[in-house]
């Protein structure tokens, strides 16, 4: 099924390089040249879209392991798509974290003009970021290890 795995690296695309651009290009830069009331609001509005684009790229990794897992007719999977799905379980949880807990906080923040927890929400959500992201690099490497 070449086009479960074209769609379950699209989601992968979307999600990591997402994650990328947020952390390392946009975010950096928005600090640096945006106090707190231009700043906030942006990334908040930002992290909406992009929270909606990885809960689709979510369900069409899921969705995709699972095709792929059903072609194996009850045959072991291989080590790196246990070692995928384990990490790929952790990141989700994560973002999950991210989206229920402290993104909401944000935007309250955000709403109310309250810069300071605006911000104390948005170094928690940078820092789950972050470690999402070299899970999804890892996650990128064994996969191309164990190919």
């Amino acid at each position: 099924m070449r086009i479960a795995v074209v769609i379950h690296l699209l989601g992968v695309i979307v999600w990591v390089g997402g994650m990328f651009f947020a952390h390392v290009c946009l975010r950096p830069v928005a600090a640096a040249q945006l106090a707190p009331p231009q700043r906030l609001p942006l990334l908040a509005a930002i992290l909406g879209r992009f929270f909606t684009a990885v809960a689709v790229s979510v369900v069409a990794i899921l969705g995709t392991g699972v095709l792929r897992l059903s072609e194996l007719h009850g045959a072991p999977a291989p080590w790196h798509w246990h070692a995928m799905s384990g990490i790929g379980s952790a990141m989700i949880i994560i973002f999950l974290i991210i989206v229920f807990r402290y993104y909401p906080r944000l935007k309250v923040a955000v709403a109310s003009q309250n810069w300071p927890q605006g911000g104390a929400a948005m170094d928690v959500i940078r820092k789950l970021v972050l470690v999402n992201l070299v899970l999804g690099f890892v996650t990128v490497i064994i996969a191309r290890v164990g190919a």
